[in-house]
């Protein structure tokens, strides 16, 4: 037996749907803050500027997403872990400015 069916069972003692439980928890959306990944710097500013202690480290490197490419990565790995339907918290400062999209705009130039 494994370890989720001996909880399951102790569950179902207690009266307890486990499977109607864990369908709810499939359906509820978990909120992510896109400052998980780079310590609220986005991409508009200095790349070298230091960290603000917020977070020390992400992904599979040292220190913070230093690339729309690299957040984006770390981003999916976590949302591809966490139960129910993913929900991105975004702040203007991870605007992706290149050719292709226009160039580099002030904030309150962004569109959707």
């Amino acid at each position: 037996m494994t370890l989720y069916e001996q909880a399951k069972a102790r569950y179902e003692a207690l009266g307890i749907d486990v499977e109607a439980a864990m369908d709810k928890l499939a359906k509820a959306p978990v909120s992510l803050h896109c400052w998980q990944g780079d310590d609220v710097r986005g991409f508009d500013g200095d790349p070298n500027a230091p960290l603000t202690g917020g977070i020390q480290t992400t992904g599979n490197y040292p220190g913070r997403a230093r690339t729309p490419d690299e957040l984006m990565a770390d981003l999916d790995m976590a949302m591809s872990m966490c139960p129910g339907t993913p929900k991105m918290n975004l702040h203007a400062c991870y605007a992706i400015f290149d050719e292709e999209n226009g160039g580099w705009v002030d904030r309150d130039k962004l569109e959707p």
